[in-house]
């Protein structure tokens, strides 16, 4: 199992995970063929299979918290990905 495939079992986990890390959940959405894009602040936008989605990055601590995860499968859901 490839490190994208581990973050992303890591987001479908059920209890929802809150140490999943930031930079890997964006690294997952780059190899999926997401494009990112700064925003303002600590956001990032995300386009994916036509669905847009903003996000804020965690701050101070690397790992995103549950309600983020829970955001971001939802994403990725509604962009047609599945684990």
């Amino acid at each position: 199992m490839g490190r994208h495939d581990k973050t992303l079992a890591a987001i479908f986990a059920n209890p929802v995970r809150s140490n999943i890390k930031w930079r890997d959940i964006e690294s997952l959405l780059s190899w999926l063929g997401a494009v990112l894009s700064e925003a303002e602040g600590s956001r990032v936008c995300v386009q994916l299979n036509g669905v847009v989605a903003t996000f804020h990055r965690p701050y101070p601590r690397p790992d995103a918290d549950k309600g983020a995860v829970v955001s971001v499968r939802r994403f990725l859901l509604s962009a047609g990905v599945v684990p």
